[in-house]
């Protein structure tokens, strides 16, 4: 398969997706309207609520969504063949991740900005917003460790990686102090400013490298995860105007950037794609994703094609930031379709190489001893980068192989080979620590819902005292369990906790539409919800019966099942109120008038 025919497909698939039905959905389905007051503007605090210029928001919206899984997810599921992944990622993208980001950024603008649980709460009654807020906590917390252990073993004991990822944070503070002070309203200045800048720092990451610095900023993974929950700390307190969007969308660029550049390199070079369409791991039995095609194939590749975390998103920094309704369709569906793009690229990356070499990569030495495979070109990649990529699993380090793969055919560039495995591992980590911050502010606002249902001072959103000790909550749970490394123990459940995720903001955006009586458009929501709520409890029901149980893992017992009843309790709740709400055409007409 040639790859350049494989890109040319995808950018049809996803221009076509948003023109046309995410338009349709925009227009017909959610009926956006310019004229209508925005939170962003109604509530205007410049800390939380600030009405944003749209692309820079769309900036930061993507930045926020696009942690790990755009990235690492599809180059996993590539043991499955290059063809479930790129079916899934496209057809998944528009019909599935696309819906649930913009149908739930929706919903939070209409709502004055509100989190998820206060929607489940609005639609659903208090009982289905108080079992949505402990759930999704839940999640997030477990979400949030695992986004953060690739940034913590991508940075530990690289000066080079900490320098040009920690240089982004002041560059992102200067920026933000120059657009709001200096040269308010000059945003295409300040980001040209900003991108020179951060271009400097990774310039100057491999002479930081091999400097007298160099000493200074090596640290070990548990340093580096203190760095990073102080990080996600100050991220959840600060102005978003000071670091989290300025942050947000000048990483944008050089996310978006490098992926261009990849295309360029694909187009110079034009690779094979040398993974078989299908493999034989589709019927199980694989070295890297434990399970078949189905249901792993949903949970492996979530952000890129469908992902719940993009719902916290949706519902926490970005509705607060929406300066008018018509902005919804290019931040929230647009943003997948980026997405979904990027995914795609990585899955190419990864299976450009010699599938052999794939799978010495991202299989331990004793599984790949098994697979009968000899390695094709990896001793001389190996040398090229300078380091042993045997057995470096995880999906970072095959990704990382594959761009640079595909940069040192072109020609003249295979000197820099070492520079550019390295630059991508930088680059991976800059993806994912976007997310860390956001993230925070995110479990910040959930906390701040669920205890002040019990405290009533703990509502008010102006409250120094608020911010502070409910920001520090959030970055102790999950800072707790990345510092201890019991992330280790439960990152099994992190595909699984994310799609559950996803088919609960299914269900709520559902009942949304039906409360605004759209029901004729609920298929919208209500099919991609059954997919993915169906893939999630097979997989889960798999991973207990076939992995987890025989090999006496309890812990991940249980909270799979505490996962499993979570989605069956929220599913159940939501189907019940929707019958009773199509059933009542009177109500559906009241709050018909009190959504549109």
């Amino acid at each position: 398969m040639n790859s350049i025919v494989l890109v040319i497909i995808a950018l049809l698939v996803l221009a076509l997706g948003y023109r046309f039905y995410g338009c349709f959905i925009a227009a017909k389905v959610l009926a956006l309207d310019e004229t209508r007051e925005v939170p962003a503007k109604k509530f205007e605090d410049g800390h939380d609520y600030l009405p944003t210029n749209k692309w820079v928001l769309l900036g930061q919206h993507f930045a926020a969504i696009a942690g790990a899984g755009p990235l690492i997810g599809p180059v996993l599921a590539a043991q499955f063949g290059y063809l479930p992944g790129t079916l899934w990622i496209l057809i998944g993208g528009v019909l599935a991740g696309a819906v649930h980001d913009i149908v739930i950024l929706f919903a939070s603008v209409r709502q004055d900005g509100e989190t998820i649980a206060e929607i489940a709460r609005k639609n659903l009654g208090n009982r289905m917003g108080y079992i949505t807020s402990i759930s999704v906590i839940f999640i997030l917390i477990i979400t949030m460790a695992g986004l953060g252990l690739p940034i913590v073993n991508s940075l530990a004991s690289s000066p080079w990686g900490t320098f040009t990822v920690g240089f982004t944070i002041p560059v992102s503070i200067f920026i933000g102090i120059y657009l709001k002070f200096i040269r308010p309203g000059k945003i295409g200045e300040g980001t040209v400013i900003g991108m020179l800048l951060i271009f400097a720092g990774v310039i100057l990451g491999p002479v930081i490298q091999h400097s007298a610095l160099a000493p200074y900023l090596t640290f070990n993974i548990k340093q580096i995860s203190l760095i990073l929950a102080i990080y996600g700390f100050c991220g959840a307190v600060l102005p978003v105007w000071l670091l989290l969007l300025p942050r947000g969308y000048l990483s944008t660029y050089m996310k978006v950037g490098v992926m261009l550049i990849l295309v360029v390199g694909i187009v110079l070079v034009r690779p094979t794609i040398q993974m078989p369409a299908v493999t034989k791991f589709v019927n199980g039995g694989g070295p890297i994703v434990p399970g078949k095609v189905f249901p792993f194939i949903f949970i492996t590749i979530a952000c890129g094609a469908l992902s719940g975390f993009h719902s916290l998103i949706s519902t926490g920094t970005s509705p607060k930031l929406i300066s008018n309704e018509k902005d919804i369709l290019p931040v929230g569906y647009g943003s997948m379709i980026i997405e979904s793009f990027i995914a795609l690229m990585a899955l190419i990356a990864a299976t450009c190489l010699p599938t052999s070499d794939y799978f010495a990569i991202n299989s331990a030495p004793a599984l790949f001893a098994k697979l009968g495979m000899v390695p094709k070109e990896l001793p001389m990649l190996s040398h090229l980068v300078g380091e042993q990529l045997a057995g470096r699993t995880g999906g970072s380090v095959s990704l990382a192989v594959g761009m640079s793969y595909v940069f040192y055919k072109i020609p003249g560039l295979k000197g820099l080979m070492s520079y550019w495995y390295h630059f991508c591992i930088m680059f991976e980590a800059l993806f994912i620590l976007t997310t860390i911050d956001s993230g925070t502010r995110i479990g910040r606002y959930l906390f701040q819902d669920l205890f002040g249902k019990f405290y009533k001072p703990f509502k008010k959103k102006d409250s120094w005292f608020n911010i502070i000790f409910f920001s520090f909550l959030m970055t102790f749970c999950w800072g707790y369990l990345l510092y201890t490394g019991n992330i280790s123990t439960i990152w099994p459940l992190f595909g699984v906790a994310n799609q559950s995720l996803a088919g609960i903001t299914f269900a709520i955006g559902t009942s949304v539409l039906i409360r605004m009586g759209k029901k004729k458009y609920i298929l919208i929501t209500i099919l991609p919800m059954i997919l993915i709520s169906v893939a999630t409890f097979t997989a889960s029901i798999e991973n207990i019966t076939d992995n987890y149980i025989p090999n006496h893992k309890t812990t991940l017992t249980v909270l799979s099942i505490i996962l499993i009843v979570i989605l069956a309790v929220i599913l159940f709740e939501s189907i019940r109120h929707w019958i009773s709400d199509l059933k009542s055409e009177e109500y559906n007409k009241s709050s018909k008038s009190t959504m549109s």
